[in-house]
């Protein structure tokens, strides 16, 4: 399932990422209780009234031929061509000037949707500048303040009166799975490999692939669809345009995908990259495959493999759960295990647990090992319920929730890990207090 893409669009200096930090907030990386997993983002997530959607902020478009000009009108041209709604950005301090009409004409020639927001009208008497910005032949204006959230709601109303009444899933009745991973790890040469044909380019340059192609196909009486990627770069490595909106496609091939088949270089070794990589992953709740390729080009020491998962389950901690596969692409080696992790995670990832087995497991782990005293309490779980699949999730029904100590939910993660065959998928807990 793919979230709406809102580019949003202007001249310099106009305010649009204070617009963008306004509408998303300011936490623009992931958290979490294991190191390795904090990674910058190249767009944002936001929510409006239950409705999700993806932000990107562009560098601002100008008639005088500062540097880099042309490279930031190539990444305006490919944010409005991969986006589903564009909001433009205009300075209502200082009125419509030419980059503003430089911009307009650009944008009519899109068939998109397109806002047109005046910011800075930061109070009531100032609501009259905007008159000015209807020679821009864009439509009503709207009057929003990023610096302080006038307006912005509204706005947002605005954009999601073009958002699709349903939400829509792409495929049904298959196996999904996306293929990611940094540049040059040999993500085509495996669906190359998985297909037995060559239906992707191959190429040793980075970059080769630029967009997130799907391909349908049966195998063993299984329907599945894969999705190759463009290689993943964190954000201060995207030096050209086109990366960074190839990494928007990637990412909307992630969050349509179940499964994520994430693949490492053998002979490059794991990357502190490779962490932001999965990252996007991760927090679209994915289950995911670890696809070691090139192993070929490694020693035939027989422990070789054992002290591989060892390092990758040391310097990832967050994904010990994932099963770890040894593959030559090139040589279409192992490729058939590769097929049995993913039809393996991806029933996990859509397992249903009995309530009363569930609960049974649960008292048991408590019996076998208290909560700590944490916040002042001690958590006592009274009921537990699953509640949803993709990924599994479990309501908890205790006497505290802030008494639940992170180590703790992870002990029950475990615990229903060792019971249930839950390999690959994440296991998402929610406490409620037991009125």
């Amino acid at each position: 399932m793919s979230k709406p893409i809102i580019a949003i669009i202007g001249a310099p200096n106009v305010g649009k990422s204070t617009v963008f930090n306004r509408i998303v907030g300011t936490r623009h990386s992931i958290v979490d209780d294991q190191p390795g997993v904090t990674r910058d983002r190249i767009y944002a997530s936001g929510e409006w009234l239950d409705r999700h959607f993806d932000l990107v902020d562009t560098g601002g478009i100008e008639i005088a031929n500062r540097p880099f000009q042309t490279q930031i009108r190539e990444q305006v041209m490919l944010a409005i061509n991969e986006a589903d709604i564009i909001v433009f950005i205009c300075d209502g301090k200082i009125g419509v000037n030419k980059d503003d009409m430089l911009v307009a004409q650009m944008l009519r020639k899109t068939k998109k949707p397109i806002i047109l927001a005046v910011n800075k009208i930061d109070d009531n008497h100032m609501i009259s500048n905007i008159a000015d910005f209807y020679k821009l032949g864009l439509g009503d204006p709207l009057a929003i303040s990023g610096a302080h959230g006038i307006g912005i709601g509204d706005l947002l109303d605005k954009i999601i009166t073009y958002f699709p009444e349903n939400d829509k899933v792409d495929y049904q009745d298959e196996i999904t799975f996306a293929i990611i991973g940094r540049p040059n790890v040999g993500k085509s040469s495996l669906m190359n490999a998985i297909l037995n044909q060559e239906r992707v380019i191959v190429s040793d340059i980075e970059g080769t692939t630029r967009d997130s192609i799907d391909t349908s196909f049966i195998k063993d009486g299984t329907r599945y669809v894969a999705i190759d990627t463009a290689g993943l770069k964190k954000r201060g490595q995207i030096y050209e345009s086109v990366d960074k909106y190839a990494s928007m496609r990637a990412l909307r091939a992630i969050e349509r995908s179940e499964v994520i088949v994430f693949v490492i270089d053998a002979h490059a070794g794991l990357k502190e990259q490779d962490k932001h990589v999965v990252g996007y992953a991760i927090e679209n709740n994915k289950a995911i495959v670890i696809v070691v390729n090139k192993w070929d080009l490694m020693d035939k020491t027989p422990t070789l493999q054992d002290e591989f998962k060892k390092q990758l389950k040391k310097e990832m901690p967050f994904l010990d759960y994932s099963p770890i596969i040894f593959v030559s692409a090139l040589n279409k080696t192992k490729i058939n295990k590769v097929f049995e992790a993913i039809h393996f995670v991806y029933n996990a990832y859509h397992l249903r647990i009995a309530t009363n087995v569930l609960n049974e497991v649960i008292q048991d782990a408590q019996t076998m090992n208290e909560s700590p005293n944490f916040n002042g309490g001690r958590l006592k779980i009274y009921y537990a319920n699953q509640v949803d699949v993709a990924p599994p999730t479990f309501v908890l029904f205790v006497n505290e929730p802030k008494w639940m100590h992170f180590s703790y939910q992870r002990y029950l993660e475990n615990r229903l890990r060792d019971t249930f065959n839950f390999d690959g998928t994440p296991i998402k807990f929610v406490l409620r207090k037991r009125i």
